[in-house]
């Protein structure tokens, strides 16, 4: 995954001003509290833990990575959030969010923290889309209806919240291409407006083999979906989702675990689409993310 500038923020406990950094990953030791000349008081073993790690600054409809001290708990936008048992935690910023996002941190001896990241904002352009059939444009009620219930039960597994965290993999480009769709932009179908894209397209050939872009568990697979055709989802852990579209041929069954790079389906242009392409969005739980802000486009499969 693509990650920004981190800030550290030091945060002394209430037992303690004196701190230590934590280490950053799995594999590295903990710091030790004190030479074995002269041993610590117990109080610093705690401040040493209290370091948390996280972006200063992150755009709109991206991802923030960060750490906490382990045993600590984490609240944004009312939604415990997971820490893996490293400490590190991810969390979705809205394409909507303005301002600052702010995560309530409630530390191991229960001293209490609000963790402010600013939000920078992002222009999202609007783009004309003509040619597609008008019943996917206005749809009549039965098949309204159906769109109802089809995005209810993607919507429902994207709540998964599992403990696997191969959301930390640096993501590659599912499909190369020319990228004929962006994140954001508001759509306008045959003249009419539309949802804002929620994804990237990759102009592709029909039958261009799609591969999955992260490592994950197969929670969602549906060869004929009203809008969205060939559908599969990949759940990545922590709450971070793939979503692949207008999908030819799907060669993933629900269940199944997929490593980085494995071939999920092939491209292909059902639901509502114009012609063959790739369309990659991701999630963490309900909140939609920019593909292109967690892997460069100058950085293709």
């Amino acid at each position: 995954m693509k990650h920004t500038a981190i800030a550290l923020l030091t945060l002394a406990c209430s037992a303690c001003a004196s701190t230590q950094p934590m280490p950053s990953g799995p594999n590295e030791p903990h710091a030790q509290a004190a030479a074995t000349a002269q041993p610590a008081p117990a109080a610093d073993a705690t401040s040493a833990l209290a370091v948390v790690r996280i972006p200063a600054s992150a755009p709109q409809a991206s991802l923030i990575e960060g750490t906490v001290p382990v045993g600590s708990t984490l609240i944004y936008a009312g939604r415990a959030v997971r820490i893996a048992p490293d400490g590190r935690f991810v969390v979705g910023v809205a394409r909507e969010q303005t301002g600052e996002l702010t995560l309530n941190l409630t530390l191991p001896d229960g001293a209490t923290r609000k963790l402010a990241v600013t939000i920078t904002p992002r222009t999202f352009p609007t783009e004309r889309v003509n040619g597609v059939p008008e019943k996917t444009v206005k749809p009549p009620p039965e098949i309204a209806a159906r769109i109802e219930r089809e995005q209810a039960l993607v919507n429902a597994v994207r709540t998964r919240d599992d403990d696997r965290n191969e959301f930390e993999e640096h993501f590659i480009w599912p499909v190369q291409g020319r990228i004929s769709g962006v994140f954001g932009s508001q759509r306008i179908y045959n003249g009419t407006p539309g949802a804002a894209h929620s994804g990237v397209d990759i102009a592709a050939a029909k039958g261009t083999p799609i591969h999955a872009p992260a490592g994950g568990i197969v929670s969602f697979a549906n060869p004929d979906l009203y809008l969205t055709g060939g559908t599969v989802l990949i759940d990545h852990g922590h709450g971070v989702s793939s979503n692949f579209l207008h999908m030819s041929r799907i060669d993933v069954k629900v269940g199944e675990h997929v490593t980085q790079g494995q071939i999920i389906g092939l491209v292909g242009a059902t639901g509502r689409a114009t012609g063959p392409h790739m369309h990659w969005g991701m999630n963490w739980f309900d909140v939609r993310i920019d593909p292109q802000t967690v892997v460069p486009p100058e950085s293709p499969h």
